[in-house]
């Protein structure tokens, strides 16, 4: 697939034409408190939808129920078994790497500033962790599964956001494009899943080809229920590496949001991690990860760590080959790591479900383990700028 700067451009300015009609018409209509109230129970597949629900939002939840049609669901299952077997290593790039990422594209970083919610961080960590951990149960997309009602409402979601900017003119499209346009939502995909392969090839983690290819493709499907142009997406990890490099080039830099986000981000896992000796280790991490141009972007503190940290690879790696040669190892270490990931995710949601709803208003004061054997470890693709 071929990106140039005229069809990135183009991106930059589509929004999402469903998810789009349905909010502005549940504006128009003052239905949007009706909607978050009745939909505020219906988080599983195959729950009842509540009378009273205004009839455009029935049509679109009808209309997004069900994944694509081109899903392979040998391929998901693949997915779902490399994410058990890094569960621990994928929360850590989520939310050390993917999310400076996010940060480090200026008009994101703005973008992200704009609502109530996202002034806290442990709001948009745990809404991220908890999606992921939906999105890779072994019931997905069956009944009873909490996925499909969560990526209709997170789509929704993104669709309020541009209603909001772009009627109250606190957006400058000209200058940004659409919010939450084709453009970055590719290049969202993007870092939640290309990102998160590089960041575990860095930290040493073991990974197949086939196992890396299924993480990617899982979240092309993830892509397609919120809106994503599927002509657009890149479909092979080569294809995704063109795209983000592109994608970077044309937009990577420091913002002042960008540095507020960041530093939100580290005072909340500094607070979680226990005790204070080990606080340096998020900031350490943080620019291992991203490298240190962009953590200086963001104003990530240097530490004594971040020599320290270099080591976490030779360290992983030793416990990835005792994996690799002993089933019950395998098993301990990936259970260790569900159990890790349910810490950190009960720790940023205080024990509570997240819920995703419309926001009726933004913030004021705007500005600112596989069954697939180890053999043919994955490689990134390589970059494709000199």
């Amino acid at each position: 697939m071929t990106y140039t700067e005229a069809s990135m451009n183009a991106l930059r300015l589509a929004g999402d034409e469903l998810a789009d009609a349905t909010v502005a018409t549940l504006f128009e209509r003052g239905e949007v408190g009706k909607f978050n109230s009745l939909m505020r129970y219906v988080s599983t597949v195959g729950a009842p939808l509540p009378d009273g629900l205004p009839d455009v939002a029935r049509e679109y939840l009808e209309a997004t129920r069900v994944p694509p049609a081109w899903v392979d669901w040998g391929e998901m299952e693949r997915a779902r078994l490399f994410f058990i077997d890094n569960n621990v290593h994928i929360s850590t790039a989520l939310s050390f790497a993917s999310m400076p990422a996010c940060y480090v594209v200026p008009r994101v970083a703005k973008l992200l500033s704009t609502t109530h919610g996202l002034k806290y961080p442990s709001k948009r960590m745990a809404e991220t962790g908890q999606f992921t951990v939906y999105l890779m149960r072994p019931d997905a997309f069956e009944a009873g599964s909490r996925f499909i009602p969560a990526a209709q409402k997170v789509r929704l979601l993104h669709a309020s956001i541009r209603h909001h900017l772009t009627r109250e003119n606190r957006w400058d499209t000209d200058t940004f494009g659409t919010p939450i346009c084709q453009e970055d939502m590719i290049g969202g995909q993007m870092f939640f899943s290309l990102l998160v392969l590089d960041s575990l090839h860095r930290l040493g983690i073991h990974m197949s080809t086939e196992g890396a290819e299924a993480y990617y493709y899982a979240w092309r499907v993830v892509g397609a229920m919120l809106g994503v142009d599927q002509d657009a997406v890149p479909k092979t990890l080569d294809d995704a590496r063109r795209f983000l490099d592109l994608y970077m080039i044309r937009y990577m830099g420091p913002s002042e949001e960008g540095t507020q986000l960041t530093r939100q981000l580290i005072d909340l896992y500094e607070e979680v991690v226990p005790g204070t000796f080990f606080d340096p280790i998020v900031s350490a991490l943080i620019r291992h990860l991203i490298g240190d141009t962009c953590a200086d972007w963001l104003h990530v503190p240097r530490t004594p760590w971040d020599t320290v940290i270099k080591a976490a690879p030779h360290l992983l790696g030793v416990l990835e080959t005792i994996e690799d040669r002993s089933p019950f190892s395998a098993w301990a270490l990936d259970r260790l790591g569900h159990l890790t990931t349910i810490f950190e995710l009960s720790s940023l949601t205080r024990g509570r479900v997240m819920h995703y709803a419309i926001p009726e208003q933004l913030k004021k004061d705007f500005g600112v383990s596989s069954t697939v054997p180890r053999t043919h470890r994955w490689s990134p693709p390589a970059s494709t700028v000199s």
